[in-house]
């Protein structure tokens, strides 16, 4: 049907709020915008201030027009269209001067007598809103900007819930933060089916709760135990997902999502606001049966480390028992207890590492280079050579991005397994909505598989995964060297030995770089990318290219043993062993790291990566460093034991029956101390991230990395090492060590 296009007078320039990185909550980049000398004078008032609005009015047709972020039109029928295209920026995200024009275009439809139901929808292809501008969050300084933030949004979504007539939400792409409260206040929800509609609120992600009531209408909407389930882990939820669970009415495919949207306004213009169903779960006693439930289970998961989750928890349990409005202001003001905390600082400081990560370029590792090309040379085709864990994983994620992928193995056996592993990946893929089963086959019909070198020829990179001896190494990388064409790129996995003793044996050198995945490939995010002294700038440029393009977060390191994230790490294990054989026990020494906010205790790691794994990196860095990384004597008699951790059912802890237990038997291993020591857990902290800290430092200063900033992100990505303490160099000078 024909539109009828309104432009809204009462919009306009208002100064943007985004100052040089504006970005929003669901983690999604926008572009720079520019900041007046009135903007900044305005801004440090109030986060939204309705003087702001009242400026929006001012402006001309014209003015609006040209830059309105927000626009209607209404159709003859009746139904009109709000549509959010914010042409400045990439992305639609809530800021003053989008809040400003949203709340005004709200004012000016809602007067237009042949309204009949309102459809809101972008006009960004993949994102729908993405959330608040979180260099706004990152201002707020004091407890009352924070509650004024929350209240502010509480009243520009009340707008909607109450809108005289009935509001659809049409929503493909992004649906994040701010946005997920958006849709929520609307009456109606439909999404897309496409992959790119993800829906949800990731607020304590950020150590924040959502403020603007989605700790107050999720619940109403879906019922507190899935609610709680979503908002505590940060959740961001697949159209199809999202509409099994309640949390959107309809899901279709993007093509006809507004022709669908159209007809269900109509429905609801003649028939009114759907009614929605309670929950008993989320009455009195139930829900605070339930949210206290979820109280322990946070406390386990966080060790009280993070605290938002308990903030979000007491305005769900507390809300439900009170008027959405009255429910709002319990949610500004515990918003403002955990804006201004240093662990939101920390969270929001790791989100803007992450997103300076998505611009990296290797110019500063080649200053007497010209600027890399805009576009490297292109990767279509990959090798992998090995299909043991590490070969397989990689070769799954390579194909799950679209590159056609060859496997080779020595044997066939180990082809089969390497292919089974694959097939296993994509299927538990598909069980978690990753991916459609029908995109899973294709996937996997992109990798083939062989035990000899056909079709390696062809190959614009081949990644190299084989046991970790340079005895192993060297030969096959002189075989590639003969197959590959000459402008083909050779990649090692290894995981501590230096590129430039594997590339001695290469034809090319300066094509040869270091893809260090982490185990497992499919969900660690980082790939440290490891520059060996004759590594050429066009390899690095298209390697990094690459590894964008897989969708993970990189760290460029120097040539160096063990390169970042295993140097420090290794040291920070092997301490570990060393605080066991000085006399405290097994569990204190993992306990102590998992109340610091480390994902796994280092003994329990061990365990994980493989004790013969961390034994042979442990050797391996020994060799190059000396005695201030000898490996701990525990660690050589568990090897020597044959023991290999979980995998094999036994290390320090016991693996039977799903469970895990500290193994009776570690004491055999340990030499009987003259004077054993119980260290206090503050103790054994100190002591193993201070290693760390230490072996940061030495990096740092052999330029092995090139800044603070890339030490935190690394060990963050590689590690786990606790965001909220924004990273290990950050919490180092928290405590006057960096």
């Amino acid at each position: 049907m024909a539109s009828r296009p309104r432009s809204n007078q009462n919009c306009g320039a208002v100064a943007s709020w985004h100052s040089r990185r504006p970005h929003p909550v669901s983690f999604r980049h926008a572009d720079e915008r520019r900041q007046t000398k009135h903007h900044r004078a305005s801004t440090r008032i109030l986060p939204f201030n309705l003087a702001l609005v009242s400026r929006c009015r001012m402006t001309t047709m014209r003015s609006a027009v040209m830059n309105d972020p927000v626009t209607y039109s209404i159709e003859s029928n009746g139904i009109g269209w709000i549509t959010f295209d914010d042409p400045t920026a990439k992305t639609n995200i809530f800021n003053v001067e989008t809040v400003a024009c949203f709340r005004n275009v709200l004012g000016s439809i809602a007067r237009e007598v042949v309204l009949k139901a309102v459809v809101i929808v972008s006009g960004k292809e993949g994102v729908f809103i993405a959330g608040a501008d979180i260099r706004l969050i990152e201002t707020i300084d004091t407890p009352e900007k924070a509650v004024e933030l929350s209240r502010e949004g509480h009243k520009f979504l009340k707008q909607i819930a109450e809108f005289k007539v009935p509001v659809i939400v049409a929503i493909h792409g992004a649906c994040a933060g701010g946005g997920c409260e958006l849709a929520l206040a609307c009456h109606y929800r439909i999404a897309s089916d496409s992959p790119k509609t993800q829906i949800g609120l990731p607020e304590v992600q950020l150590g924040i709760i959502p403020g603007w009531g989605g700790c107050v209408r999720m619940p109403r909407l879906i019922g507190v135990r899935m609610a709680l389930d979503y908002i505590l882990k940060g959740s961001l939820l697949p159209g199809i997902v999202a509409k099994k669970r309640g949390l959107v009415d309809e899901v279709v495919p993007a093509a006809i999502l507004k022709d669908q949207a159209r007809k269900v306004a109509l429905r609801l213009a003649k028939q009114g606001k759907p009614r929605r169903p309670s929950f008993l779960e989320n009455a009195w006693p139930f829900r605070s049966i339930i949210c206290s439930q979820a109280r322990k289970m946070t406390q386990a998961r966080t060790r009280g480390n993070y605290p938002s989750p308990p903030r979000a928890i007491d305005v769900i349990e507390q809300g439900l028992g009170m008027s959405v409005d009255a429910a709002c202001e319990l949610e500004a003001q515990k918003f403002s207890e955990v804006g201004v905390t240093p662990e939101s600082k920390n969270l929001i400081r790791v989100f803007f590492l992450r997103e300076d990560n998505r611009k990296l370029t290797v110019d500063a590792w080649f200053p007497k280079e010209q600027a890399a090309p805009a576009k490297p040379a292109r990767i279509q085709r990959v090798g992998v050579i090995g299909a043991g864990v590490m070969g397989s994983g990689i070769a799954q994620w390579i194909s799950s991005r679209g590159f056609e992928v060859r496997l080779r193995d020595v044997k066939p056996e180990f082809v089969a397994k390497g292919m089974q592993n694959i097939a296993q990946l994509y299927q538990d893929g598909v069980k978690r909505h990753k991916l459609t089963a029908i995109e899973a086959s294709h996937a996997m019909a992109r990798v083939t598989a062989t035990t000899d070198w056909t079709g390696f020829e062809t190959c614009d990179l081949i990644i190299e995964a084989v046991v970790e001896d340079i005895r192993i190494k060297r030969p096959v990388f002189e075989q590639l060297s003969k197959l590959l064409r000459p402008d083909a790129i050779l990649a090692t996995n290894t995981s501590a030995i230096p590129i430039d003793e594997i590339a001695s044996c290469a034809t090319n050198p300066e094509r040869v770089i270091g893809i260090h995945f982490f185990n497992p490939v499919s969900r660690m995010p980082l790939i440290e990318m490891i520059l060996g002294p004759r590594t050429g700038k066009a390899t690095a440029g298209a390697a990094v290219a690459f590894a964008k393009s897989l969708g993970k977060q990189i760290v460029v390191c120097k040539d160096s043993p063990g390169f970042l994230v295993n140097r420090l790490l290794l040291p920070y294990l092997n301490t570990a062993g060393h605080v066991l054989m000085e006399g405290t026990d097994v569990r204190t020494i993992d306990d102590a790291l998992l109340d610091f906010g480390m994902p796994m205790g280092p003994l329990r790691l061990i365990d994980e990566v493989g004790v013969d794994v961390s034994y042979h990196v442990a050797l391996e860095l020994a060799h190059y460093f000396g005695d201030r990384m000898k490996v701990a004597d525990v660690l050589v008699k568990m090897n020597e034991a044959g023991l290999k951790g979980k995998k094999g059912g036994k290390g320090f802890y016991v693996y039977e029956g799903g469970k895990e237990t500290v193994n009776p038997e570690i004491g055999k291993f340990l030499a009987v101390s003259t004077s054993p020591r119980q260290l206090s857990r503050k103790e054994i902290t100190d002591r193993l991230v201070g290693v760390m800290i230490d072996e940061a430092k030495a990096c740092l200063k052999e330029g092995v990395v090139r800044s603070p900033d890339e030490v935190d992100f690394g060990m963050i990505m590689g590690t786990g090492f606790p965001p909220f303490r924004g990273g290990l160099m950050r919490y180092a000078q928290s405590i006057g060590k960096a």
